[in-house]
């Protein structure tokens, strides 16, 4: 109970915070409709009408669980208005990309340590693909492989693999590297290879450096997934359906949206968490 009861007390602060943002953003709404039809009305009056809006400047969330439980359990999970259906689109593209976007990481993160003209030469370029706005590059790459008859799943794969590949490469660069001197040098006493030294030192030691990265890498290969479906027009994806909201003013259906993403993202870290304690658990490496 003292552990969850700090959790509740910012969860409660944080929902009555946006109740209030929410009724002082909408209440504009409510003074404009009054001052149309010649009436006055009443801060008891613009409260709840503030809360029960169907276009909100800013969803309460009542509103928000609403639309989430509508678009979840509300709709069948083939109906084109199902938040599963479009959660599920997203989730496909984001587990391609990070299954990408993994191996790629862990590839040049083993070339890196091992080729010294590979550190000096990909690592920099690794940084410096990173200071490219997401959103500038997106358009670039469905346009490039639309061009080559590459559409569909792939480009947003493409996309996701581009933001996960590079939290990869530097927690295992770091990881595979973290061995200090003396334990090196015991293998070299032993005439270990460098793949016996890699296999049986290096890699190992790399594994929770590894899965910190898988954590940060997994969410944001969520977010390639939902920028690449922007660009493109689609109708299918969390990403689409925070279009076509942005499109109508359908603020409570972004926000569903908006929750939906985050819930998938806390999910997936969640599993790679459990495969974490798992993994490690079995190595001697956790409790």
């Amino acid at each position: 109970m003292r552990s969850i009861l700090p959790v509740l007390t910012v969860v409660a602060v944080i929902v009555a915070l946006w109740y209030g943002a929410a009724a002082a953003m909408n209440a504009q709404w409510v003074r404009d409709q009054a001052a149309r039809a010649g009436t006055e009305v009443s801060l008891a009056q613009i409260l709840p009408r503030t809360m029960s809006q169907e276009r909100p400047v800013l969803p309460a969330p009542h509103q928000v669980a609403k639309g989430l439980w509508e678009g979840v359990a509300g709709q069948k999970i083939t109906s084109k208005r199902s938040l599963v259906y479009h959660g599920w689109i997203t989730l496909s593209a984001t587990l391609l990309g990070f299954g990408i976007g993994t191996g790629l990481g862990i590839l040049l993160a083993i070339g890196i340590i091992h080729n010294r003209a590979m550190d000096q030469s990909v690592m920099p370029w690794a940084i410096a693909s990173q200071t490219i706005p997401i959103l500038a590059i997106a358009p670039m790459i469905i346009v490039v492989l639309n061009s080559i008859g590459v559409s569909g799943l792939l480009p947003k794969a493409v996309i996701s693999a581009y933001l996960s590949f590079f939290p990869v490469v530097v927690g295992m660069v770091k990881g595979l590297r973290s061995p200090d001197a003396m334990q090196l040098d015991l293998l070299s006493t032993y005439n270990a290879s460098r793949a016996q030294a890699f296999w049986k030192l290096r890699l190992p030691a790399s594994m929770p450096y590894l899965f910190a990265s898988l954590k940060v890498g997994i969410a944001a290969s969520l977010v390639g997934a939902i920028v690449g479906e922007l660009p493109t027009g689609a109708v299918a994806g969390l990403g689409a359906r925070l279009l076509s909201g942005s499109y109508y003013g359908q603020t409570i259906q972004i926000w569903s949206a908006l929750f939906a993403a985050a819930i998938v993202a806390a999910a997936l870290v969640g599993i790679v968490g459990a495969i974490q304690t798992r993994v490690l658990r079995r190595m001697g490496m956790a409790r």
